[in-house]
């Protein structure tokens, strides 16, 4: 049994003891494998290790095939991008960008960590989409390689009804926030429903209200009343700075 089943101590653990052979030969019988599979068991996630830079997995959990479908020995970056849904297709490819943005900072450097995390849908084994909260971990080694190695958590979060409005999006150095999800983490990132969103990227698309009513079956005045409620969410003076900002962060 867990004594904390909301304690990510097992990932840094799993760090710990197999970064030094760069992951490799992980003994699916070691103690620490199996109280982290019941972990995962317990809290419906998997997780992979991956060499980011040479752009391979590998490690993968078990509970892949549980949740996406996919055997553990199987699962490479292309199951992620024909697994998610359609709808989340283009965020899923902007946050790609920015983790590789992320993972060159630190190989550059030499040093460092980030974290990237949001939730996405993905097909889960009965053809159905079930919301994942993906936390990408990336963090720098020396030895026995000089890389960037990123630890992925997959929670299925889809029965857990906490983002309101909008999405989690969060993508920084403050690694206090790769932690089991809870209310407050979920509610951190994108704050606007997916109908404000949807206007932010056409008016950055370059239509007017006028343009975006006709295109969205809206009337002009329900536009405008949108771009109001999306300033006062965002603390934004204007529109453009807005935009600036959600493309600094990689939502654009």
């Amino acid at each position: 049994m867990i004594n904390n089943p909301k304690s990510y101590s097992l990932f840094y653990k799993f760090i710990q003891t197999y970064s030094p052979k760069g992951f490799k030969g992980i003994d699916p019988a070691d103690p620490l494998l199996i109280e982290l599979e019941e972990f995962m068991e317990e809290n419906k996630q998997f997780f992979y290790i991956g060499d980011i830079v040479q752009m391979q997995i590998i490690y993968t959990s078990k509970r892949s095939l549980q949740m996406i479908g996919i055997l553990p020995a199987e699962l490479t970056p292309f199951h992620f991008r024909e697994g998610v849904h359609p709808d989340d297709a283009h965020r899923q490819g902007l946050g790609t960008t920015q983790l590789f943005k992320l993972a060159n900072e630190i190989y550059i450097e030499r040093k460092g960590e980030a974290l990237l995390s949001t939730n996405l849908r993905f097909r889960n084994p009965v053809g159905d989409y079930s919301d994942l909260l993906i936390q990408c971990y990336l963090f720098y080694m020396d030895a026995p390689i000089r890389t960037v190695y990123i630890l992925q958590i997959h929670t299925d979060i889809e029965s857990d009804k906490k983002i309101k409005n909008g999405f989690h999006y969060y993508v920084g150095n403050d690694i206090s926030n790769l932690r089991f999800p809870d209310e407050e983490l979920l509610c951190i990132g994108n704050p606007l429903t997916h109908r404000e969103f949807e206007i932010i990227k056409l008016i950055e698309a370059g239509l007017s209200s006028e343009q975006i009513a006709e295109k969205l079956f809206l009337s002009p005045y329900t536009v405008n009343t949108h771009r109001s409620n999306i300033l006062e969410k965002t603390g934004k003076v204007s529109i453009p700075d807005l935009i600036y900002s959600l493309k600094e962060c990689g939502l654009l």
